[in-house]
């Protein structure tokens, strides 16, 4: 036997919106986070645009002093985590801290700070760089700070698995509490790569668009014309809790995390597998974890990345593990509107996951104007559509071959 796990609040600080509500009425209204770089002067850059978060004020949620020795990427997990907690009425007290903990998945890290004292080194010698680089930095700051601004003494970790991390922290969170190891969890993902040395990076990679004469168009998962992912930032953070604990407090529980799969291709560092051979398996796995056949999946969030190869990789591993039923599984990619949060793309997209069974609509791909038939599936291209699964799969892929899959599904007791 292992404990149920359901969802019970939501954080969000995205290029959709800094609030849940924000973000999902933008992605039902098809905008576009995408915009002209202002974190710095792109001109020199392939790519002079990507999806920032705006308006985000750190100085008001924690203070100037605070909010100077965090790195943006834990600004952002952190504000998402509070959120998070806010929205799900737990309470933090002696008496059940110990048994709460945090999980925060960050591909990149603090890459801002690490560039910005790169400069420091650089120009003024050793000696001047910050003192608070290197806990700047690491990956595991966001999910330290959060139990630090929190109180939470429970499992407390970062996981770091590229594009997938999101969704790993998300399912190792869960199996946390599945053995009993904690009773509830801050889990979810957290990223500020839009700096110049990232997005240098991956533009001499082949990675991003370069449609810099369209940018709100320029993510176009599934689209024949598609170019490359639209860099996007931001945190989001789900508070899980195992369904006994939950009920005990009389939560308001808006679905349950049911599945959960992670494998790797063992192929290549930064291409999937052109069969989507691991992204498959994946799938396989957490369809079987969650005790659901073929037929139950109602929506699939595809990775969905817009670029070349993932796209075709997906669409493959999906016939695959689904066979003839795929054509009828409805599908779309949420990157067309929030593009590439990196690490906390699967978080986005977990929070979205659960809003469908609030709302009983499905958001769109939106920019999909020109058919691949190496992409042939429903995309729900452009429009949102009415419909009530009862379950639903989320999917990312990451560089090092990551997969990891999520399955969600509509709480009944």
């Amino acid at each position: 036997m292992r404990n149920r796990v359901v969802i019970t609040g939501l954080g969000c600080i995205s290029p959709l919106g800094n609030s849940v509500e924000e973000a999902w009425q933008a992605l039902l209204a098809g905008k576009s986070g995408a915009g002209p770089i202002t974190h710095f002067d792109a001109s020199q850059h392939k790519t002079k645009f990507a999806c920032e978060v705006k308006d985000f004020d750190p100085a008001a949620l924690f203070g100037g002093r605070e909010a100077r020795r965090m790195d943006r990427f834990t600004q952002f997990a952190v504000a998402a985590s509070m959120q998070a907690l806010e929205n799900s009425g737990l309470q933090v007290t002696d008496d059940n801290r110990d048994r709460i903990g945090v999980v925060v998945g960050s591909g990149i890290g603090g890459i801002g700070t690490m560039s910005e004292q790169v400069g420091v080194l650089t120009e003024k010698g050793p000696d001047r760089v910050s003192p608070f680089l290197v806990p700047m930095m690491i990956s595991d700051t966001s999910a330290g700070m959060t139990a630090i601004q929190l109180g939470l003494r429970g499992p407390n970790m970062a996981v770091v698995t590229a594009c997938a991390s999101g969704n790993n922290a998300i399912g190792e969170a869960t199996e946390m509490i599945r053995r009993g190891a904690a009773d509830a969890m801050l889990a979810g993902g957290a990223e500020a790569a839009i700096v110049p040395l990232a997005m240098a990076g991956m533009n001499v990679m082949g990675a991003l668009s370069t449609r810099n004469e369209d940018p709100l168009t320029a993510s176009r998962p599934f689209d024949k014309t598609r170019d490359g992912f639209v860099m996007g930032e931001g945190g989001v953070m789900l508070t899980i809790e195992s369904l006994d604990h939950a009920l005990a407090r009389g939560a308001n529980i808006l679905a349950e995390i049911s599945g959960y799969g992670t494998t790797d291709d063992a192929y290549h560092i930064s291409a999937p597998a052109e069969n989507g051979s691991g992204a498959a398996k994946c799938m396989k796995i957490a369809l079987e974890d969650a005790g659901l056949g073929l037929g139950d999946i109602g929506y699939i969030n595809a990775h969905g990345t817009s670029t070349p190869l993932n796209d075709k990789s997906e669409t493959a591993a999906i016939k695959t593990v689904f066979g003839e039923q795929a054509y009828k599984i409805p599908i779309s990619s949420t990157k067309s509107m929030t593009g590439h949060m990196i690490g906390a793309a699967g978080a986005m997209e977990a929070l979205i996951c659960t809003l469908i069974f609030r709302h009983n609509i499905l958001p769109a791909t939106i920019h999909y104007a020109n058919p691949d038939p190496d992409c042939d599936l429903d995309v729900i291209p452009n429009t949102p559509r009415p419909a009530s699964p009862r379950h639903v799969m989320s999917n990312s892929f990451g560089f090092g071959g990551h997969n990891a899959t999520l399955v969600f599904s509509r709480f009944e007791k």
